[in-house]
């Protein structure tokens, strides 16, 4: 279903090479969901337009003058940073780039139906925002106040994971999720003792799931409380969590605070 005319996607390409750019952007008005396109020839014009037009999606590049990609990242935030599609030469960036909660990571020279498969999600993406941010606007406006303000982010959420690979398309229920692990542009569900590669980043999944249930033990380490069996304390005050499925995993330093508040105890 196309978005309404007034909600079209305002898109932002910024690439240093002129043919890149023209490229994008007749790929771009084959879709009907794009409305406004710009284009930015390095990082530091890039910075600005973001900032002035606020485009909803941003296609960028890696490699560029004034600042790179990671550096407009960095400079933006991630309050400021719109939905970001890297489209790049570079494959040894994209670790970081999904790090950076990057939507896609496009390795030139891609397809058009790869470039129409990333736009996709883009629109799943900002459908998903446009809802959200509209509910919080209804429930503001209704004084219900903080915690009703919240519940169309959480009624959003969803129940299942659409699994694609070249045999078949499989729905994983997240709640039968025992634990998940980052695998590069992957991740890879661990549910009933089997492993689903689902192609997402862990910091873009971890934004779908319950909180209350599933809590990052490690940067690159999700685990649903449910399906813990037990916590081993190793030397210098470091744990390991042993799974119900037996897979053991070290707790984090950096993530052992977020795992003692949701147990309510310290470890």
């Amino acid at each position: 279903m196309s978005m309404p005319p007034h909600e079209k996607m305002r898109v932002l390409i910024a690439d240093d090479e002129a043919p890149a750019r023209q490229r994008l952007t007749e790929l771009l008005r084959e879709d009907p969901d794009v409305g406004e396109i710009q284009q930015a020839s390095d990082g530091a014009m890039a910075l600005r337009m973001i900032l002035e037009r606020r485009p909803d999606l941003l296609l960028l590049d890696v490699q560029m003058p004034e600042l790179t990609g990671m550096e407009l990242i960095a400079a933006l935030g991630p309050e400021r940073l719109p939905l970001t599609i890297f489209v790049t030469a570079y494959d040894q960036h994209a670790i970081n780039a999904f790090q950076a909660n990057a939507l896609d990571y496009l390795l030139k020279p891609f397809s058009d139906e790869r470039m129409q498969a990333a736009m996709a999600r883009a629109r799943l993406r900002l459908a998903d925002r446009q809802l959200r941010e509209f509910g919080e606007n209804v429930m503001r406006m209704l004084g219900s106040g903080q915690h009703q303000a919240q519940q169309p982010a959480q009624a959003a959420r969803p129940d299942r994971l659409i699994v694609k690979s070249a045999r078949a398309t499989q729905l994983v229920r997240i709640a039968d999720i025992d634990w998940i692990e980052s695998a590069g542009v992957h991740v890879i569900l661990h549910v009933g003792g089997k492993e689903v590669l689902h192609r997402m980043s862990l910091s873009e999944l971890a934004a779908q799931l319950d909180p209350l249930r599933y809590v990052r033990v490690h940067r690159s380490v999700i685990v649903n409380i449910d399906s813990i069996a037990q916590l081993e304390p190793l030397s210098h005050g470091e744990f390991d969590v042993v799974m119900t499925d037996g897979a053991r995993r070290r707790v984090s330093r950096t993530y052992r605070a977020a795992l003692e508040q949701r147990l309510g105890h310290s470890l």
